[in-house]
């Protein structure tokens, strides 16, 4: 004899019976899924091939349609028949996962099925299809999968309409790859390799995903006017993409008396220093670039 059905709010429990319902399932499933139709990263993804022009095959797929799991088996497929185009006519049909709910009984099924759209001379327009809130309680509700455009007696595209949901091991990398671009790691002064000629005083860098940070001042004796020096090398994973000016000045040794420099990293990492005005003895540098 079967078990007594037991009413209960707690799903994931025992509780003496049966006792979860499928209104309860699609509830929990909106709450995990999402409110709306969807295709998950599962098998073929319902992926869609067109035979003839009257016939497109749909491969395997997970459907959840407002939370119910529709599950079709790995390397299953349904041919779907399409009527008819007319010379010279255009139109678009749909074709739809159709959920259904008898009222007597309460058994829901799900199919495949095709929403033929009115021929006309001009542009097509998509025929209407059914959209119930099964949460309510409705009988019928109409998932779109594909439009199929005709244009006279040919099928000329079998557009896609639905989502495809993300696995968790997909999102889980995608979080992975976003959290080490947006992770701020400094790096000692050995990625500026500077040339003997020049000492730093201090060397700061750091990198967030592309965004490369450097900071320095440097001391090399006497820095000539308008000669123009190459005070340093940065390693690969540091040099920009392509020349790139940053902020420099020199001074003396408190860094009083300031006078303007050019410097630019070039994108085979070699960074170049041009002083103007008086004689100076010290260097900041400092910028922000894309690598």
């Amino acid at each position: 004899m079967a078990e007594q059905f037991i009413e209960s709010t707690l799903m994931d429990g025992y509780v003496g019976g049966p006792h979860i319902t499928e209104t309860q399932t699609g509830l929990a499933n909106q709450g995990l899924y999402g409110p709306d139709d969807y295709v998950l990263s599962a098998g073929r993804k319902a992926e869609a091939q067109i035979l003839t022009n009257n016939s497109i095959r749909i491969f395997d797929a997970v459907f959840v349609i407002q939370g119910r799991r529709d599950v079709i088996a790995a390397n299953d497929y349904t041919d779907v028949s399409i009527d008819n185009g007319a010379q010279g006519m255009n139109r678009n049909d749909i074709i739809v996962r159709r959920y259904t709910k008898d009222e007597s009984s309460e058994i829901e099924n799900t199919e495949y099925a095709v929403i033929k759209g009115t021929p006309t001379s001009g542009e097509a327009e998509d025929p209407a299809v059914t959209i119930g809130d099964i949460r309510s309680g409705a009988l019928e509700h109409e998932m779109k999968l594909y439009r199929v455009k005709l244009e006279g007696l040919n099928i000329v595209a079998v557009e896609p309409l639905f989502q495809v949901l993300m696995d968790m091991s997909t999102l889980n990398a995608g979080l992975s790859d976003l959290i080490n671009e947006t992770t701020t790691t400094e790096y000692d002064k050995t990625v500026i390799n500077f040339t003997s000629a020049w000492s730093t005083r201090h060397c700061e860098v750091y990198k967030t995903g592309r965004i490369v940070q450097l900071s320095a001042r440097i001391y090399s004796g006497t820095i000539l006017k308008d000669y123009e020096y190459t005070i340093a090398n940065v390693n690969t994973e540091f040099r920009p993409a392509h020349e790139t000016p940053i902020y420099a000045v020199a001074g003396d040794v408190y860094m009083q008396n300031l006078v303007p420099c050019m410097c630019l990293i070039q994108p085979n990492g070699e960074i170049s220093l041009k002083a103007s005005g008086e004689q100076k003895q010290y260097v900041d540098i400092a910028g922000t670039y894309i690598v």
